[in-house]
């Protein structure tokens, strides 16, 4: 079992910046893709990046260029970075990690809202 716990969220202005932290707890060892996903009232959660263990990514274009991702491994944390902040960036933001048996595990969500 893996436990995770998000942070970092909040509000911010057009134009800014946020980092979210999710800190991944319980049996570590078998963490093998870590990933952040959003979700916004009303619609259908929403990949946004993921992160190997060996530290290749991948971005939803809705993000790429904005967004990064990165992970420490010897924290078993994974951020994502957040510049150039739009109003429909607003959602609660969700880190997912998967072990190698490719289960899936959820943190609560952190919510990040954007004003104009």
């Amino acid at each position: 079992q893996v436990q995770l716990v998000e942070s970092g969220g909040g509000l911010v202005q057009a134009g800014g910046s946020l980092r979210l932290s999710c800190a991944a707890s319980g049996s570590t060892f078998s963490i093998t893709t870590m990933g952040w996903y959003r979700q916004a009232p009303g619609k259908q959660r929403e990949l946004l990046a993921t992160i190997t263990r060996g530290g290749s990514t991948d971005y939803a274009s809705s993000v790429k260029g904005r967004f990064t991702i990165s992970r420490d491994n010897a924290k078993n944390t994974v951020y994502l970075q957040m510049n150039s902040l739009k109003p429909e960036d607003t959602a609660n933001y969700y880190c997912n990690v998967r072990d190698v048996r490719s289960m899936g595990y959820w943190g609560k969500g952190t919510l990040v809202t954007v004003s104009s």
